[in-house]
């Protein structure tokens, strides 16, 4: 037969039912304190100055500069510029029975591949299976920036359809934008150069 300990089992009873009363009792009246989180950053906020930083992976980062495509007025701000979209038509928009093909070698990739003037250079690469780089395909950034290995202007092998960030010496020197870089001419393009 089981021998039962009466006076653990009434000590045990006990301290379970103190637990139990603690717990209902109305405790030591603490109240949480309110929720200020939504303040705190608020108040952070108003006091970070206004800034016109670009998008993440832009070379003007760190800078405060000019948004891209901005003029300015003399002033502080900046107005963005009106362009006609009528009139810039972008080589994505040429028609399939005017379209002209041209021999691209990536020199990384050790091919040669036909892309259409009206492709970029990023998406043949992809279409062909490879790793490009790129980040706003806009031509906003250089993530996706190469250098065009034949001598010259990049403005002569290629078109580039509203490219931001590259200066008149960087396309002189070669370097192009391939997600807004359409051929015009056979040429060897280096991926992953940046200016």
């Amino acid at each position: 037969m089981v021998d039962i300990n009466f006076l653990g089992l009434s000590l045990g009873v006990t301290l379970t039912l103190l637990a139990v009363s603690l717990h209902y009792a109305r405790g030591t009246g603490w109240t949480p304190k309110p929720d200020i989180s939504q303040e705190v950053l608020e108040q952070r906020a108003s006091a970070v100055s206004e800034t016109e930083f670009a998008e993440p992976m832009n070379r003007s980062v760190g800078g405060g500069a000019i948004p891209a495509g901005s003029i300015s007025t003399g002033g502080e701000k900046a107005e963005l510029e009106e362009t006609d979209t009528e009139d810039s038509k972008s080589p994505a928009d040429i028609p399939d029975d005017e379209v002209e093909y041209f021999e691209i070698e990536f020199s990384k990739q050790g091919e040669t591949v036909d892309v259409a003037n009206n492709q970029t250079l990023l998406e043949a690469g992809e279409e062909s299976g490879w790793e490009m780089p790129y980040a706003c395909r806009q031509g906003q950034c250089v993530s996706c920036s190469g250098k065009i290995i034949d001598s010259g202007n990049s403005e002569e092998y290629i078109t580039h359809d509203n490219q931001q960030m590259l200066d008149d010496d960087e396309l002189e020197d070669g370097y192009t934008l391939t997600c807004v870089a359409y051929p015009k001419a056979d040429l060897t393009i280096e991926t992953s150069e940046a200016p």
